[in-house]
């Protein structure tokens, strides 16, 4: 079954890129649905332009997927399984310890942006920010390091490029792209059907993820410390505290008119684990991309045993594109950043999770999909429910499950201003999960489950 731009819309499972838009001049709109994430609408548009927007959709079969690109775009590199093309694998952190502190992982990501504007090999920087006058993050334009430096922390947000790549087009200017593997593709995919924007997006900056977050992330995270979605001002995701790891991080929320923001545990907020999916695009069930392959460098947090302990961060990085990794080679002969070499294996491992649920889990999901008629896209991924056990397989259903009852729930929570609405559904899918979990991996996940069910019952 041929699956277009038409039936990733139509499967809800659009993730709001916007290459539609840019390659049909606004044809097609990106506007924010009720469940907090962008969305393209297809009604009223010619047949033409669909067709044109179906070969730019990251999701669609009419577009050349991460393996093509990859060919195309680094044909002198081997390509790892894992990872897509590789030419040099390392891990480490800016230097300073006082400025690590203010970025979300190693720093590395920020401090090559701000090298490629120094060096002048770009003229603008477009990232997701918060635009003056604006608290939706959206992507933005840099010219400046303190511009970049000003958004280098992570933003868990639905975000577009419709409106961006609008702004740039055809003004003779040179930029770098940052975005998640989806957009980057995005990215690539108009860079090739529109000469004029390829000429002018000339470095694509990949930041692995684990997936997407509807913009009810950041509401839920306020909400449970005490501040209304409506009286969400500010929002800081990850806050480092010096005597723990890595991973154990903070989260301060600012409200409207207040002059502090209030700071709490991530940990404490239930629904803050990766693992449960809350608030996931259904798009991100559908991606089999970890390390960004057709960005010329990717972006990780090093979440190894080496490196997890130290509370300032530590990123991995995928280097491809060969200026890209002198840039970051002066920069560490200089003194401004910490690299060592990593091996392949430890920069997938990093990433342990992201392959389980965008590999094995993805298997299991198109299987399904399969099964009950659905359209689905073409993966690098061959759809089995056998690949793993009928207790792992539950376990991925629950989380795709959670992820659909978050984003409803939460929807209906907002309308309300009610967030029981939200959270008494979740906890019990939750429970759900945890329990799946400890009949598939014993008792540690029993644990993770008693831990949970203590945190759950002091809340109320």
């Amino acid at each position: 079954m041929a699956h277009g731009i038409e039936e990733v819309v139509s499967r809800g499972m659009c993730v709001g890129c916007g290459a539609c838009s840019v390659r049909t001049s606004g044809a097609i709109p990106v506007t924010i649905g009720r469940r907090g994430v962008y969305e393209a609408h297809l009604g009223g548009v010619d047949s033409g332009a669909v067709r044109a927007a179906s070969r730019v959709c990251p999701f669609s079969d009419d577009s050349p997927d991460e393996d093509a690109l990859t060919r195309e775009r680094f044909p002198d590199l081997s390509a790892d399984d894992r990872l897509g093309a590789v030419r040099d694998i390392a891990a480490g952190r800016i230097a300073s310890d006082t400025e690590v502190m203010r970025s979300s992982s190693g720093g590395l990501t920020s401090l090559l942006l701000v090298e490629l504007l120094r060096e002048g090999r770009v003229d603008g920087i477009l990232h997701v920010g918060r635009p003056e006058g604006d608290q939706r993050f959206a992507y933005t334009i840099s010219t400046s390091a303190e511009e970049v430096l000003a958004s280098r922390k992570s933003m868990y947000a639905s975000t577009t490029l419709a409106d961006v790549l609008g702004r740039i087009r055809g003004d003779g200017r040179r930029y770098a792209v940052v975005g998640v593997p989806c957009f980057i593709t995005a990215a690539r995919h108009l860079a090739r059907e529109m000469p004029e924007l390829g000429e002018q997006l000339v470095v694509f900056v990949g930041l692995v993820c684990g997936h997407l977050k509807s913009t009810f992330y950041a509401e839920s995270l306020a909400w449970q410390a005490g501040v209304a979605p409506q009286d969400l001002e500010r929002i800081d995701f990850r806050v480092k505290a010096p005597e723990r790891s890595s991973g154990n991080y903070d989260y301060e929320v600012t409200a409207r008119g207040a002059t502090e923001p209030i700071r709490r545990r991530t940990g404490s907020a239930f629904d803050t684990s990766w693992g449960f999916g809350a608030f996931q695009p259904e798009a991100c069930n559908f991606c089999d991309d970890v390390f960004a392959e057709s960005a010329d460098v990717a972006f990780a947090d090093a979440w190894l045993p080496q490196y997890e302990p130290d509370s300032r961060g530590t990123n991995v990085v995928v280097v491809r594109d060969a200026q890209v990794g002198e840039t970051l080679q002066r920069a560490a002969a200089r003194g401004e950043a910490d690299l060592e070499p990593l091996s392949a294996d430890d920069a997938a491992a990093s990433q342990g999770g992201n392959y389980r649920h965008r590999r094995v889990g993805l298997a299991v999901r198109l299987a399904d999909d399969l099964r009950r008629g659905r359209s689905v896209p073409r993966k690098r991924v061959v759809p089995d429910r056998t690949v793993v056990s009928r207790r792992r397989a539950a376990l991925i259903r629950q989380r795709r499950r959670m992820s659909v009852l978050s984003l409803e729930r939460f929807a209906e929570a907002r309308e309300a201003g009610d967030f029981a609405r939200y959270e008494r559904p979740m906890q019990r899918a939750i429970r759900r999960y945890w329990l799946i979990d400890a009949a598939t991996h014993g008792p540690r996940a029993l644990a993770g489950f008693v831990k949970h069910r203590a945190k759950e019952l002091l809340r109320r």
